[in-house]
């Protein structure tokens, strides 16, 4: 699975590494970026969990 931070709408909030450290992070411009190129299946639950808990609906996962 891939994830993708849309920057157009990431308002550096922090809920998607408060759910996901070992996939998100946000760093000093405020944006949070994708830490790995494809995410491994056993975090699924973590990073779901961050799509769902990002106030600005910036994240998404692609299959």
């Amino acid at each position: 699975m891939k994830v993708i931070v849309d920057h157009s709408l990431c308002e550096g909030h922090a809920k998607c590494t408060d759910a996901a450290p070992e996939v998100f992070e946000v760093r000093d411009d405020d944006y949070s970026y994708v830490l790995v190129e494809v995410v491994d299946e056993n975090l699924f639950e973590k990073v779901e969990r961050a799509v769902v808990s990002c106030p600005r609906a910036a994240i998404r996962i692609e299959e």
